[in-house]
């Protein structure tokens, strides 16, 4: 029997990461409330907003009854704006944005540029064999906070700094970048391998 996944539809790319992992034959169901997160196996957390997603989960109710999911090690993947939701400290954001503070990094929202800014690189991603087009808009960029967090790659910067995107620290999964907006499945792939 296949993994229950949620991918939150509160805001931003739940779509694209839905038809993702349904074409790896997963049984995915969209999260909107707080019932919705019963029985999963997984969740993720897609590009959007995060300020806006952080406020239409407190709306919905559903930030509390998630987080405490999230504290009990349910398995997530974050991609862009779920990777600033998920991290410890949000070192740009609102006073009033909330985080679920799920792995050890801190994040500056729109790291690499604002929307003009937006591009797409080829990464070298640890345990995968051929590089993966990362498609970066308004891309967090992170700093590591403990080493127990693994770096799977970087973006090498201007000023030639590298900068993490895709960390995973346990059960936690996060990119900067938007791997749902790819016909690549190789990343929804290894996220479901860890599950």
């Amino acid at each position: 029997m296949s993994p229950i996944v949620g991918v939150l539809a509160l805001q931003g790319a739940s779509r694209e990461h839905t038809d993702a992992l349904g074409r790896l034959g997963t049984t995915v169901r969209q999260v909107r409330l707080p019932k919705d997160l019963d029985g999963l196996d997984a969740i993720v957390i897609p590009g959007g907003e995060s300020t806006t997603i952080s406020m239409l989960l407190e709306s919905s109710k559903t930030f509390e009854p998630l987080s405490e999911l999230l504290a009990e090690g349910l398995p997530v993947l974050g991609t862009c704006a779920g990777m600033i939701l998920l991290a410890k400290e949000v070192l740009d954001g609102r006073s009033d944005q909330r985080s679920f503070a799920r792995i050890d990094i801190a994040v500056r929202r729109n790291a690499f540029g604002r929307q003009i800014a937006s591009f797409e690189t080829d990464l070298y991603i640890k345990d995968l064999e051929e590089p993966f087009r990362g498609v970066f808009i308004r891309a967090p960029g992170a700093q590591i906070l403990d080493p127990s967090v693994e770096i799977l790659a970087s973006v090498k910067r201007e000023n030639g700094e590298e900068t993490p995107v895709f960390c995973r620290q346990e059960n936690v999964m996060v990119t900067s970048f938007h791997p749902e907006l790819t016909d690549d499945l190789r990343l929804h792939q290894m996220f479901l391998e860890h599950l």
